[in-house]
Formats: structure tokens, C-alpha cells, sequence
């Protein structure tokens, strides 16, 4: 039931002009809508279709209330809540006051309004129950299954090996207006690993530089600790324009290792512009024969690009000094297990083994091979050259230099 106001007398099916005017002077005197009802006279259902712009005609005119909805989650905000706000808006108070009399987080207030508001700016607090509750239902139609064109050029680039993140960098770069195109490299993750979902093709997701189906947790091998008899310089002695990757031309190296340990290529990244070169080494793994290919590539380099190595305390370089009398690169060694000073070539050899998975035979592969799968993973951009490419990245020092 509700009160009659004082004075007033049942009118029928008539228009309640002088009431529904009435009413919106109490609201905006920042009296709420239940209260200004009871003073008016009027059903607060009433007081609740006038805010909402619905018919002011009683009877069987008047447009049913909306279907509340059953119990839900204390972190959703309630049809109350909505119209509260609706009176502080009206009322012309703040988002934190508004905020404040809820019990909750300003900012909670503020993403009611900016998702749930008319175009026009207007808060319909009904309205924006019924916006809310129908985004709520999962799942929800994932956003590359919703755009073809989406899902086409992600499947591209996860066959050009491009890691998701790097997909999702470089579409926001090359598309910059175009939202329906920009994704997230979790949502690229979600369509790979989530069942049952067919964004992507699963079998994309032996694209991916580990080749997993599904997460799993990272581990780490050992790290070798052999020494030489001849003297090393450390990493420490290195100069300070290695250090800071201001300069081409100071290489990171290390082997990758085929199965049994039987074959092996080498791989070196420039720590400036992350350029990769893979040598292949025919004769093996031994000192010697590593020491010889390292340096008929050294060879091949510009003098300006022929500026340090840096390496771990491996046996292959058990000849260093020999290569340096040959080439005049100086060789800096890391220090026992320090993997990350040389964090350019090991983040390398970890998306090499994409190409050359663990425990297989690596000297099936043909310099040509090896040369080709280099060309391509300097094509690819990186996040930390500001997705910008390494032969991008070395062009451009190049160019810059002459």
C-alpha cells in the first residue's frame, strides 16, 4: 500500500500533471524517489516510470514494472543501487558522494555510467539493469570467432610463427583505426588452449614457439661449469657500449644441441637490433670445429659488425683466443651460471627451438635451411625493439652510421 497525500482525493484514470510536476521539483531538491512519492501521494512505482520516461496515464495505459531479477552476486549492482544513482545524478550530486552512500567504489559508479547511459548522456536506471544483466551470461562469443577478417589475419601470422603478443602488437600498429581488429595476446592464448571453443585451428597451436597444447609451468636446465686452461676476460671487463646496446656489432653466442648431443648449430644475436645468424657446424661440436665456422662467418660480417662476442663458459670455446687472433674479436665469458647475461641469445635459442625441436637430429639441416629460418626470425617484430623487426632495427643503425 501506499500513503495518499494530504488533501488529495482519488481522481480515477486522469493525468497527474500537478503530481508529476510536483514530484520532479522534490527530486530536484535532492529528495530521493521513494520519499518524494510518499509526499506527492503517488505509488513509488509511479515515481519510478516518470524517471524512467515511461507514461504518466494510470489504468490500463500504464506500462508494467520490469521483471526484477532473482538474487545475484553482492559484486553486481542491484536494481536499487541503479536507481540511487539515478536520484544523485538528478540531484546533482557527485560521483564519490554517490559513491559513498552506497558503500561502494567511486570508480564502480563511474563505469555504471559510461557503460550503461543513453547516447545522449541520460541514465535510465531500469534500463541500464536490464544492458547489464544481458552482458552478464557466459561464455560469450569470443571476439576473433566474431570477426572473420580477425581470425584470418591471427591465422596468418601464427603461421608465419609470430608469437600472440607480437600479433597483437602489430595489428594495433598497422590498424591504428580500426578497434574491431585489435586484440589482446590473452585472447589469442584463449582461442588456442580453451576447449571447445574453435576460434583457431588447434593444430595453430604447434605454431606457438613451445609447441603446447596447453599451459604449463616453465622450467630450467642446468647450467655447464667448465673452465679453460687459457685465460678468459670476463663479462665485467666488456666495454661499457656492449653493455648499454647502443652499438651493432657485439654478438651473443651459445649452441643449440641436437639429440644424444651428436650435432649442434650455433647461433649469434646482435645485443643491439637482436639480428640473428645460425651457423652450421658440419664437423661437430668440438672445440676446433666451432672456433673454424665461428670465424669464416666472422668473416662475412662488415668490420663495423665485428666488435665483441660474448659466450658462456662452454667447452666448445675452448680455442677463444685462437678465434680472436684470426678475426680480432675479443671474447667475453658470463660468469658460472648466469644465463641471463647473454639474455638476448638465450631468449633466441628458446624461439629457435621452434624451428629445431629438442632431441632431434640437427644436422639434417642445410646451411641454405638454416639461412632461410634466419631470415625469417629476423622478419619477425619485437617488443623490445618497439615492435619494430631486427633487419628493420639493423637497416636503420646502418643507414644511420654511413
Amino acid at each position: 500500500m501506499f500513503e495518499v497525500g494530504e488533501g488529495r482525493l482519488p481522481r480515477g484514470r486522469v493525468r497527474l500533471a500537478a503530481e508529476r510536476r510536483r514530484y520532479f521539483d522534490l527530486v530536484a531538491e535532492g529528495v530521493g524517489t521513494v520519499e518524494a512519492c510518499r509526499i506527492v501521494g503517488v505509488d513509488r512505482r509511479t515515481g519510478h516510470y516518470w524517471r524512467q520516461g515511461r507514461p504518466s496515464r494510470a489504468g490500463a495505459n500504464a506500462r508494467p514494472a520490469p521483471a526484477r531479477p532473482g538474487p545475484c552476486s553482492g559484486r553486481f549492482l542491484t536494481i536499487e543501487e541503479r536507481i540511487a544513482i539515478a536520484d544523485g545524478r538528478a540531484a546533482g550530486r557527485s560521483l564519490r558522494a554517490i559513491a559513498a552512500e552506497l558503500g561502494r567504489s567511486p570508480s564502480t559508479v563511474s563505469r555504471e555510467i559510461a557503460r550503461n547511459a543513453r547516447p545522449c548522456g541520460e541514465y535510465r536506471p531500469h534500463a541500464a539493469h536490464e544492458l547489464a544483466r544481458a552482458r552478464r551470461p557466459r561464455p560469450k562469443t569470443g571476439k576473433i570467432t566474431a570477426c572473420p577478417e580477425l581470425r584470418e589475419r591471427v591465422q596468418a601470422m601464427l603461421d608465419e610463427k609470430f608469437s600472440p603478443e607480437q600479433i597483437a602488437a602489430r595489428l594495433r600498429r598497422d590498424h591504428p583505426d580500426r578497434p574491431e581488429l585489435h586484440v589482446t595476446h590473452e585472447t589469442i592464448y584463449q582461442a588456442l588452449y580453451v576447449q571447445g571453443r574453435g576460434e583457431l585451428r588447434r593444430e595453430l597451436a604447434r605454431a606457438l614457439r613451445t609447441g603446447r597444447t596447453q599451459r604449463t609451468p616453465r622450467t630450467s636446465g642446468e647450467q655447464r661449469r667448465p673452465r679453460f686452461a687459457e685465460p678468459m676476460v670476463m663479462i665485467s671487463d666488456r666495454p661499457a657500449e656492449a653493455a648499454d646496446r647502443a652499438v651493432p656489432g657485439h654478438w651473443e653466442g651459445d649452441l643449440i644441441i641436437g639429440k644424444d648431443g651428436a650435432s649442434a648449430i650455433a647461433t649469434l644475436v646482435d645485443r643491439s637490433t637482436r639480428y640473428t645468424l645460425l651457423v652450421p657446424l658440419p664437423r661437430g661440436r668440438g672445440a676446433d670445429a666451432v672456433r673454424d665456422a665461428l670465424a669464416d662467418t666472422a668473416a662475412t660480417l662488415p668490420a663495423h659488425l665485428q666488435r665483441s662476442l660474448t659466450w658462456d663458459q662452454g667447452s666448445e670455446m675452448g680455442r677463444h683466443h685462437e678465434f680472436t687472433i684470426a678475426t680480432g674479436i675479443p671474447v667475453y665469458f658470463c660468469d658460472p651460471h648466469s644465463p641471463w647475461q647473454r639474455g638476448s641469445n638465450e631468449n633466441t635459442n628458446g624461439l629457435l627451438r621452434q624451428y629445431f625441436p629438442k632431441s632431434t637430429d640437427l644436422s639434417a639441416h642445410t646451411p641454405e635451411h638454416l639461412a632461410a629460418v634466419a631470415a625469417q626470425l629476423n622478419r619477425r617484430p619485437r617488443k623490445t625493439l618497439d615492435w619494430d623487426t631486427p633487419a628493420e632495427r639493423l637497416a636503420k643503425l646502418l643507414t644511420e652510421t654511413k
